[in-house]
């Protein structure tokens, strides 16, 4: 049965590979939902976080073969329950004489948003949450004008403690 996997794979910086890490997905025909990249807690170690709806087996062929890829130093498949995760949605909406700003604070307050930017023609709003979360934001704020909206791909950290950090020194031990 289908379900959303997190892989957090840790990798050198390398032009190329995340071609060749969504090729590895691309082929099993496994669509990428959501991608985010940054430097991890170890200097020169980046952390690449997919989301991507497959099967349990599927998520650990997967996982698998990017850890064949040289550049890729770990990598790890979660299921929802064993990581924590956060998305970050911007949302760019009309000011108008309709709309008052005591109605758009109280949908920001409301909804556990910010307000980043009063404009004279439009405010910017962050929302920090899971997808549903950010959707339903978006569905509120639609009748009042969105002219832009943006999300970030999930960020996430697993629950259980695979620390990368003892990782590296068992592999500096065996070479």
């Amino acid at each position: 049965m289908e379900k959303p996997f997190t892989l957090t794979i840790f990798t050198e910086n390398k032009s190329g590979l995340l071609n060749r890490l969504a090729i590895i997905l691309t082929r099993r025909k496994i669509n990428i939902d959501s991608l985010t990249t940054s430097p991890s807690e170890i200097e020169g170690v980046y952390r690449f976080t997919i989301l991507i709806k497959t099967t349990a087996d599927e998520a650990q062929k997967v996982v698998k073969q990017m850890e064949k890829q040289i550049e890729v130093i770990k990598a790890f498949y979660y299921e929802a329950d064993e990581v924590v995760y956060q998305e970050i949605a911007l949302y760019k909406v009309a000011i108008n004489l309709m709309t008052s700003g005591n109605i758009l604070e109280k949908i920001v307050r409301d909804n556990h948003a910010r307000i980043l930017t009063f404009e004279k023609e439009f405010i910017v709003i962050e929302k920090t949450g899971h997808e549903s979360e950010i959707q339903a934001l978006f569905e509120v704020l639609e009748p009042f004008g969105v002219y832009e909206f943006v999300r970030s791909g999930r960020v996430a950290v697993a629950k259980p403690m695979n620390n990368l950090g003892e990782f590296l020194k068992t592999l500096e031990k065996v070479g």
